[in-house]
């Protein structure tokens, strides 16, 4: 499943949750197809000029497809070993600063940004602080961009959570968090708004989404370590989750072929910053 809103962890642990497998998480996370950043440049206007500040930038996946695209970019990571992990993952690119903070405790010294990005992140920001610091960051005309991932099924396709249920109900009973990911239909009607965060009030004008769907396929090994990198599954204690992992990666080899896919809908959500 998708890292829920509604299931989060306190967002103090959240530098702890990821900042437990960096190489991991960089390895087995999915990135964003391209078509996803022409759009975003092709929305905001961004080129070469262009300031931008991302929030949350993990690893620095989606930070490296911004920085190709020659805009100078700062990117703001609390959890330590994920942003030392950003700062090697891109020194080659003369155009980005990582700096370790929350965003909501980020001294911006003054600056102010023509695009603030948030890649599968903005979930964790305080929403009593982040929208309205979001806005003052942004120059007048400046864009908002949430990018993120939804694991969605397609009727009848073999799917994992259908396969592992009884293996899930096993080893952490009564888990609210399990279950089929939703019809991808299903979601692609729901193109509207910022998606499950809160709601900006009148901060950002009408939103443009943009859907792109993208499959992971993984042998249960495989499978096993990119559920390894969620946060579902990270703030199970150890002794539950990799007897759990071992279990469902064995299930995939012995009932899947050792080939699971695991489907997407990758998401633009865009909004102009309101006077």
């Amino acid at each position: 499943m998708a890292d829920d809103p509604k299931m989060r962890p306190e967002r103090r642990d959240l530098g702890r949750l990821f900042n437990e497998v960096p190489e991991l998480y960089d390895r087995v996370r999915p990135g964003y197809p391209d078509e996803l950043f022409a759009d975003l440049g092709s929305i905001t206007g961004m080129d070469e000029s262009s300031s931008v500040l991302e929030v949350g930038c993990g690893t620095g996946q989606a930070t490296r497809s911004l920085a190709a695209l020659g805009c100078s970019v700062t990117a703001v990571e609390p959890g330590v070993e994920m942003a030392a992990l950003a700062r090697r993952r891109l020194a080659g690119f003369g155009n980005v600063t990582v700096e370790r903070s929350t965003f909501e405790e980020w001294d911006d010294r003054g600056g102010r940004f023509d695009v603030l990005v948030a890649a599968s992140s903005w979930h964790w920001v305080d929403p009593s602080i982040g929208w309205r610091r979001a806005h003052d960051v942004l120059r007048p005309g400046g864009w908002m961009a949430l990018l993120g991932h939804v694991v969605v099924r397609r009727p009848g396709e073999p799917e994992v959570y259908a396969e592992t249920a009884d293996l899930h109900e096993r080893f952490c009973p009564g888990n609210p968090g399990w279950g089929h990911p939703p019809l991808e239909d299903d979601v692609r009607a729901t193109d509207e708004g910022w998606g499950l965060v809160d709601d900006p009030g009148g901060l950002f004008g009408p939103t443009i989404v943009r859907w792109y769907p993208t499959v992971q396929w993984l042998n249960g090994d495989g499978f096993a370590d990119l559920l390894r990198s969620t946060s579902l599954y990270r703030r199970l204690d150890r002794d539950v989750r990799e007897p759990l992992l071992d279990a469902l990666a064995e299930r995939i080899r012995t009932r899947m072929g050792d080939r699971a896919s695991r489907r997407y809908l990758s998401a633009l959500r865009v909004g102009q910053r309101a006077e």
